[in-house]
């Protein structure tokens, strides 16, 4: 279990722990099954590469997932994900390594609440941007 992360333990600049995957292709045959997303983009390689991709990509919303694991991980089991934004830029493929990442831009408290804002992202093994977004988190206060 991960520690819990308080309000009072982040500042503006604090990097989220990242979070790196290596999803296979039976990874996004697993992700189509739950997600109802059957584009043959994302499992059929002949079809892939008659569209001009070198093979197939990973889900767009697959890695909007995984961002989202990160922060869930970080936050701990008393904060919450309030608000996750991303978009695609690039693509990203199996057997790579799928970086996520983040960092606090802004903390404040509003009716009550002690909430976290965030960019966040994921990179591909160059190190591309292929999925930036922002998120808004709630933390418990050491406080209450």
């Amino acid at each position: 279990m991960a520690k819990q992360l308080y309000y009072e333990d982040v500042k503006e600049g604090t990097e989220i722990t990242p979070l790196e995957k290596t999803p296979i292709t039976r990874t996004l045959v697993q992700y189509a099954g739950a997600s109802g997303d059957f584009f043959e983009l994302h499992y059929d390689k002949d079809f892939a590469i008659s569209l001009g991709f070198p093979g197939v990509i990973i889900h767009g919303r697959l890695g909007a997932a995984f961002i989202s694991q990160m922060l869930t991980d970080w936050v701990g089991d008393k904060g919450m994900v309030r608000k996750l934004s991303v978009s695609y830029r690039g693509n990203a493929f199996p057997k790579q390594k799928f970086t996520c990442k983040g960092k606090v831009t802004k903390k404040y408290v509003e009716k009550g609440e002690h909430l976290v804002e965030c960019e966040v992202w994921a990179e591909n093994p160059e190190g591309k941007i292929v999925t930036p977004g922002s998120a808004t988190v709630v933390l418990p206060s050491k406080g209450r």
